[in-house]
């Protein structure tokens, strides 16, 4: 399989959505977020979901063209309407405003509405992390969970991320779906021909199946069961309830070019640990986290994913012949 710098990686996708009618700016955005994914081993937020971004930008179901609207309703809200585009633009938006506002009121919080599939979350809280900020992020999905006891999808995987700052090290991130995987990973081992495995998923008539495309027409089973779902009531309340965008049961797939635009909704939450937990806060952080890596086999959540990282930074993205002529020919 051939071997492709994350330079080279960025400009085989920023160059594939410009042809499908995504402005340069937007389609810079997304290239960093999918190669940055892809780079972490998060291959089911990674280039895979090129080439259904762009039949969705083609039909207009997202609009490769929107520019984030940027709102300030109170001292300490930065609230961004997403304009039927991609995630992406409006979150490096979010980053770009938050750590001003959370550092002169001690918090501040961006609800993102009208918006789409943000991929990696934990890439947006890792980087107000490195900006020494605690950050939480909340995303709703389209529906793919039913509620514990029923049988029609209400919910959606729901990522939740959350991130920290240490002192002399990578911020520790934390990085999770309510499901028991990420439904990109379905869509992962539907294009690639391969079967999941039992206990991911449930197919249109509730009973498992290890069929990635039986999978994706049915539902995911919940991370940790009743209190998976009782996770992902929760986001569906932060990131659409309180934003004003899609609940899950509302919004269109992420996965196609059918229907209206998903018009989901993203919260993310600053805090600054010097204002709430004095000078020492971020040296407080570290005691804990060196508590955990002095055990031998303990590790912080993310030594894999940094691991990998490096690695494709030296080394570039091995990525399959057949995804990358997919995206040259659209």
């Amino acid at each position: 399989m051939p071997v492709l710098s994350l330079a080279e990686a960025r400009d085989l996708v920023a160059a594939a959505l410009v042809r499908s009618r995504v402005n340069e700016a937007n389609a810079a955005s997304v290239a960093r977020a999918l190669v940055a994914a892809e780079a972490d081993g998060l291959k089911g937020h990674g280039l895979s979901r090129v080439p259904s971004y762009a039949a969705q930008a083609e039909v207009g179901k997202v609009d490769g063209f929107a520019r984030p609207a940027i709102t300030r309703p109170a001292p300490g809200v930065v609230a961004i309407d997403a304009a039927h585009g991609f995630a992406y633009p409006a979150i490096d938006a979010a980053l770009a405003a938050l750590p001003e506002v959370t550092r002169s009121q001690g918090v501040a919080v961006a609800p993102i509405r009208r918006s789409h599939h943000c991929g990696a979350a934990g890439h947006a809280v890792e980087r107000l992390a490195e900006g020494g900020l605690v950050a939480l992020l909340f995303a709703n999905t389209p529906a793919a969970i039913a509620p514990w006891g029923g049988s029609r999808a209400v919910f959606g995987t729901n990522p939740i991320a959350f991130a920290c700052p240490l002192a002399e090290a990578a911020p520790i991130v934390v990085d999770l779906s309510v499901s028991k995987v990420a439904r990109g990973n379905i869509l992962a081992a539907k294009q690639k021909g391969e079967a999941i495995p039992a206990g991911w998923a449930l197919d249109a008539s509730g009973q498992p199946t290890t069929d990635p495309d039986a999978a994706l027409k049915g539902t995911m089973l919940p991370l940790g069961d009743a209190k998976g779902t009782a996770l992902a009531l929760m986001v569906e309340l932060l990131a659409a309830g309180l934003t004003g965008a899609n609940y899950a049961a509302e919004a269109s797939s992420f996965l196609d070019a059918e229907g209206p635009a998903p018009d989901t909704g993203q919260l993310i939450l600053a805090l600054d640990p010097v204002r709430l937990g004095g000078p020492d806060a971020i040296a407080r952080f570290a005691v804990l986290a060196e508590a955990i890596t002095a055990q031998d086999g303990a590790r912080l959540p993310g030594a894999r994913r940094l691991a990998l990282r490096a690695r494709a930074e030296a080394e570039g993205l091995t990525v399959a012949d057949g995804l990358i002529a997919d995206i040259r020919a659209l």
